[in-house]
């Protein structure tokens, strides 16, 4: 199992940013997935997760309304739309699925600065 992130940056708040997790080694489709944060010094956080067809979602509190997490089965990507982005947003950010044991991605850093 491979999950890659990309998509992280240096953005203003208010800003928005894209990220994608490009995943391998299992059947993308037979899976949900999760999008979870880390900012220093604090505990890693669940921020959305999605079924395996598409059809259902959930948001941690403090982003629902702002980020949208979506998947393409055909390209083996989840996404997760960041917008109206603020300082508080900061973390490295994950993707992960669980398959018997958790696997995560090694991260993508967004910082949110004027």
């Amino acid at each position: 199992v491979q999950l890659v992130e990309s998509g992280g940056g240096l953005v203003q708040p208010g800003g928005s940013l894209r990220l994608s997790c490009a995943a391998s080694g299992f059947t993308f489709s037979s899976y949900g997935l999760n999008w979870y944060r880390q900012a220093p010094g604090k505990e890693r956080e669940l921020v959305a997760a999605i079924s395996s067809t598409g059809g259902a979602t959930q948001y941690a509190g403090s982003v629902k309304g702002r980020f949208t997490i979506s998947r393409d089965n055909a390209k083996n990507t989840v996404y997760l739309q960041m917008n109206s982005l603020k300082r508080e947003d900061t973390a490295v950010y994950y993707c992960n699925v669980y398959r018997g044991i958790w696997y995560w991605g090694q991260g993508t850093q967004v910082t949110v600065s004027s």
